[in-house]
């Protein structure tokens, strides 16, 4: 097989497969969005009131991501056995935004189940590649079912009638596109293809051949996957909830329904014919007559009743109670299948101590790590490709086995974390780690330091302790003035 025949075998693999993912990222992502539509419903119900509370969603699918993507900030890498992030890579990743942008990326992959990261070269300045992030209705990844290495990826998107397919693969960049099936208002394309599906190749300015090497040798596409049954079918965060949803949007549409029609007393006549409004002809002379509008009856404050036997009733106001404690019931459920804090979630809080609102918190800090934990090699891939992008192959196999640092998951107040770092100190703890754990990133903590050891030197006790921090005369390995041991 041709290599570009081969090329498009992959585009056509990977896009199918990328076409069965889309319907469940679409809908994953519009549960995120609040986009819920009213289910459960009788069919009487829905036929009167469906279009009524269209739109109308009580969303309870975004802080269940929220609370645990707020908690996921990464602050470097460390290779070799260093003790702080690598500076040359952090400074890559905050002149991407990345910052930003792997927070919208946390997001998506835990809402969508997965979420992508595309390297590479950056020709208008070598040592600072680029870093975007991809959307997963648009990316894919495939892997060798043996190793599990990633074969190929495929980058897929539309625009002005036409489709683009860019294939990555570790050795080339096929680049493709062809007239779309749905949309006639295309550019020109030539009337036939002379490969399969109708693609053509694409070569934008700046490429100078067609298919692109690829330098680095390997697929520059990163998957971040949520967890999986080992079935390599990541499972979204509220793929559980979107039943409760549907279940809590229909109660409030049957209180709001209530709320309209039976929270005020109703009064009823009975025994008295319908009122009714003459019809007069030009002369002034009555021809007939119609029922009056009981709306301008409610509205005019006014019923006029001839009839000796009629009588008038009430019907007391509903209690609509019952919709509340089963809203509460259901939004604790959320809370418990999602281990998201109750006060997250309901907005009630006593005068909770803060060891409470710490045990509180266990199950979302537990969860928030296990998102880590599924995350952190994507991050060790992505740190690699960056190094690869730089032509350091010794910097990108270290990343391979580098520690990647994350903010601390857990929320405390700063009483708490002085408290806590000041014991961790007393025992031994270096400054440096406890600046690491304070949620500095790797500049900040490089600052600190040399304020700490310009403090230190400026103070006479300060200088004696530094001094004695440098090692005795007799001791040749001496020790690390800006850290303590």
């Amino acid at each position: 097989m041709a290599p570009v025949d081969e090329a498009l075998a992959q585009v056509s693999t990977l896009s199918a497969e990328l076409n069965k993912r889309r319907p469940d990222i679409t809908a994953n992502l519009d549960a995120y969005r609040g986009k819920h539509k009213l289910r459960f419903a009788s069919p009487e119900f829905s036929a009167y009131f469906a279009e009524r509370f269209e739109g109308f969603s009580d969303n309870w699918c975004n802080p269940v991501i929220q609370a645990t993507t707020e908690r996921m900030n990464v602050l470097g890498i460390e290779l070799g056995g260093a003790r702080r992030a690598d500076e040359d890579l952090s400074r890559v990743w905050k002149v991407n935004g990345c910052e930003a942008a792997s927070s919208k990326a946390w997001v998506v992959g835990l809402a969508a189940s997965r979420t992508f990261a595309l390297v590479w070269g950056n020709t208008a300045d070598e040592t600072t590649p680029r870093v975007t992030w991809e959307h997963p209705e648009n990316c894919v990844v495939g892997y060798d079912p043996d190793t599990g290495e990633a074969v190929a990826a495929l980058k897929f998107w539309s625009g002005d009638g036409i489709e683009y397919a860019t294939l990555y693969q570790r050795d080339l960049v096929w680049k493709f596109q062809r007239r779309s099936t749905s949309d006639t208002a295309a550019i020109w394309l030539p009337p036939r293809s002379a490969y399969s599906g109708g693609w053509e190749p694409r070569q934008p300015a700046g490429d100078d051949v067609w298919p692109l090497p690829n330098p680095m040798g390997e697929v520059p596409v990163v998957e971040f996957r949520n967890q999986d049954l080992l079935d390599d079918k990541p499972i979204s965060d509220i793929a559980g909830v979107a039943a409760m949803q549907a279940a809590i949007n229909l109660v409030w549409a049957y209180l709001l329904n209530g709320l309209d029609y039976a929270t005020l007393p109703q009064r009823v006549v009975t025994g008295a014919d319908m009122p009714k409004v003459p019809i007069l002809d030009e002369q002034g002379k009555v021809i007939g007559s119609r029922p009056l509008d009981l709306n301008l009856l409610a509205h005019e404050r006014v019923l006029w009743i001839p009839s000796k036997d009629a009588k008038a009733s009430e019907w007391s106001a509903a209690n609509l109670q019952a919709f509340d404690v089963t809203l509460d019931r259901a939004v604790n459920h959320v809370s418990a299948q999602t281990r998201t804090p109750p006060h997250y979630l309901v907005g009630k809080m006593a005068n909770l101590s803060a060891d409470a609102l710490t045990a509180a918190e266990t199950g979302q800090v537990a969860k928030a790590g296990e998102r880590v934990t599924y995350f952190t090699p994507s991050m060790r891939q992505l740190n690699r490709l960056i190094a690869l992008a730089q032509g350091d192959r010794t910097k990108a196999d270290a990343c391979r086995s580098g520690t990647v640092r994350w903010k601390d998951i857990q929320f405390r107040s700063l009483a708490q974390k002085a408290d806590a770092f000041q014991k961790l100190k007393e025992i031994g703890f270096p400054f440096e780690w406890i600046a690491e754990q304070w949620g500095l990133g790797p500049d900040d903590v490089t600052r600190v330091l040399a304020m700490r050891k310009r403090e230190q030197a400026e103070d006479p006790i300060g200088a004696l302790t530094l001094a004695a921090g440098r090692g005795l005369p007799d001791d040749p390995a001496g020790g690390d003035p800006g850290s303590e041991e």
